[in-house]
């Protein structure tokens, strides 16, 4: 079934099976278990991947998921601060492939799009979009706070070659799940 087919007959449902809510459960829960595994390497982790696929099949409801990791997330890492701007740091990658999905080019262009979309996400997400509320929480200046992005650009660094390098694994990870989507209901 072509990719539009499908979102067609996706967007057009109005509840979700159980089936697509049992795909749901277990992406956050890879994505929960993924991060954790790998928290010893500092933004190495298939987040921004399974995130970036999720989006391209599910579309609007792939913040189910997303939302549900980030739940897991903070009842396994516990209570704090932190959690705020992770709340919101995870949606500029939704609306970067929530437009990225209606592009209309070659799957090649598609795989280097997404590959830098990805890495740009792992550039900027923990690095500008977490400082702003840091800054205002611990009171620095605009010089304080500049510093501080700029002493975390080596770890945003590997965290966006880490995302681009898994970029590569979006389009499988999504025909993966528009398959599974297209199984049978149980």
């Amino acid at each position: 079934m072509p990719l539009s087919t499908h979102r067609r007959k996706y967007t057009r449902q109005r509840k979700l099976s159980t089936w697509q809510l049992t795909i749901f459960a277990m992406l956050a829960g890879v994505m929960a278990v993924s991060r954790i595994t790998l928290q010893t390497i500092p933004g190495v982790h298939p987040l921004g991947l399974i995130m970036a696929a999720t989006t391209l099949t599910y579309r609007k409801h792939a913040l189910i998921p997303i939302y549900v990791y980030i739940l897991l997330d903070i009842l396994l890492s516990g209570f704090a601060l932190w959690i705020i701007p992770y709340l919101y740091a995870w949606l500029p990658l939704w609306g970067m492939f929530m437009l990225a999905g209606k592009l209309k080019v070659s799957e090649t262009k598609k795989e280097l799009i997404y590959m830098a979309l990805v890495g740009l996400h792992g550039l900027t997400a923990f690095g500008l979009l977490y400082a702003p509320f840091w800054a205002l929480w611990m009171g620095l200046s605009w010089e304080g706070t500049v510093a501080w992005v700029i002493a975390g650009l080596p770890f945003d660094v590997v965290h966006a070659v880490s995302n681009a390098a898994l970029g590569t694994l979006i389009i499988p990870l999504h025909m993966l799940l528009k398959r599974l989507d297209e199984a049978p209901n149980i």
